[in-house]
């Protein structure tokens, strides 16, 4: 990891964190539209959408969406549910798309129109689910359980690069992202579940939801590299190295965030399931 990329996370992970400790949920879910609508708008321009007047009028729809959904649940999280249960359909078929890599490979209508919906499936649900974690339920410590989905995906993420630099020799998609590998996978599941253990203990989990929190945080690791890999798979049909610049030594917002698309419904889901 270069100086540049290490100064960078040690500026965005303090603001990061403060946010989500610190913020009411409303205001962290407008933060959160708009980082997440950034790294919408590098996906459509990943998904060969190259007129800027057209990713602007799909980046407001998908904004007057998220409004919707703030107005009209008022005060309500059903819908938020609803919404991360359709992030974790969308991710179960993204899993089959990286099973046929070419599919979609092509600039043809059809596989365009497609990615273009899943920009929409991928984003909208996953701020929807942040949001259904932070509001807490009846716990009230929304904000550290948000902490920790998001650190687990962090730590999987670090624990993967590092136990993959060490001891990686199987590959896990080298069609799809060469550098990934099986004992990376294993590194990233270690850690992330030494950070949900810990943060748990801290968000005041009881004994009897430890399992469901593990079972959480396993599946929360998986659907991460999943989402990773599918913004590999996306970035490689476009002939791109990064989904865009805007962060030094990191890429593009979306670089950083697609590991959380798929992981943030996963997690408010087995949070509502094992109620914890």
């Amino acid at each position: 990891m270069t100086k540049t990329r290490v100064i960078a996370a040690l500026i965005m992970a303090p603001v990061a964190i403060a946010a989500i400790l610190l913020l009411p949920t409303q205001w962290l879910a407008a933060a959160a539209a708009a980082v997440f609508l950034i790294g919408l708008w590098e996906w459509l321009k990943l998904a060969d959408v190259d007129d800027t007047l057209a990713r602007t009028v799909l980046l407001v729809l998908n904004l007057l969406l998220m409004v919707l959904m703030v107005w009209a649940g008022d005060g309500s999280l059903v819908l938020y549910q609803i919404a991360a249960l359709v992030g974790i359909g969308w991710w179960l078929m993204a899993l089959l798309w990286l099973r046929f890599f070419t599919f979609g490979a092509s600039p043809s209508s059809p596989a365009r129109a497609l990615k273009l919906l899943a920009g929409t499936l991928a984003i909208v649900p996953a701020w929807a689910s942040l949001v259904l974690i932070h509001a807490g339920g009846e716990s009230g410590n929304g904000h550290l359980w948000l902490l920790t989905a998001l650190m687990v995906v962090w730590a999987a993420d670090s624990g993967a690069y590092f136990a993959g630099r060490t001891f990686g020799r199987t590959k896990l998609a080298p069609r799809i992202s060469p550098n990934k590998t099986w004992e990376g996978l294993g590194g990233g599941m270690v850690a992330g579940l030494v950070v949900a253990l810990c943060l748990g203990w801290l968000a005041g989990i009881d004994s009897g939801h430890v399992v469901g929190l593990v079972v959480t945080a396993v599946v929360t690791v998986f659907a991460s590299v999943l989402g990773d890999l599918y913004e590999s798979l996306i970035k490689r049909h476009a002939g791109a190295k990064d989904s865009g610049h805007i962060i030094p030594g990191h890429g593009g917002v979306l670089d950083r965030i697609d590991g959380v698309l798929a992981a943030l419904p996963v997690f408010a889901l087995g949070k509502e399931i094992f109620g914890f």
